[in-house]
């Protein structure tokens, strides 16, 4: 099993940047893909960006060239960089591991973007 600790929302202005950490409680060595999902009030999740062991990204065409993903090995954590966020960004996000046969998420943090 994966346990996933998100961190790093919050409410920022249009333009601005947040980066969220989602930190594993295994080393994600052994985690064949990590991604970033968010679910905005009465939307369905939606993926945002995935990053597998080797490196490979993929990113949701509303968030390409403002997000970017990325992992730190040694501190088994995974980070989104946010960069000009819209109000549209607003949701909340959540860390997923894809870890053997199962799908593990973390508790989400919310993200809000407003004047």
């Amino acid at each position: 099993q994966v346990q996933l600790v998100e961190s790093g929302g919050g409410l920022v202005q249009p333009g601005g940047s947040l980066r969220l950490s989602c930190v594993a409680s295994r080393s994600i060595y052994s985690i064949n893909l990590m991604g970033w999902y968010r679910q905005a009030p009465g939307k369905q999740r939606e993926l945002v960006a995935g990053i597998t062991t080797g490196g490979i990204t993929d990113y949701a065409d509303s968030v390409k060239g403002r997000f970017t993903i990325s992992r730190e090995n040694a501190k088994d954590t995974v980070f989104l960089q946010m960069n000009s966020l819209k109000p549209e960004d607003t949701a909340v996000y959540y860390c997923k591991a894809e870890y053997g046969r199962g799908d593990y998420w973390g508790q989400g943090t919310q993200v809000t973007v407003s004047s």
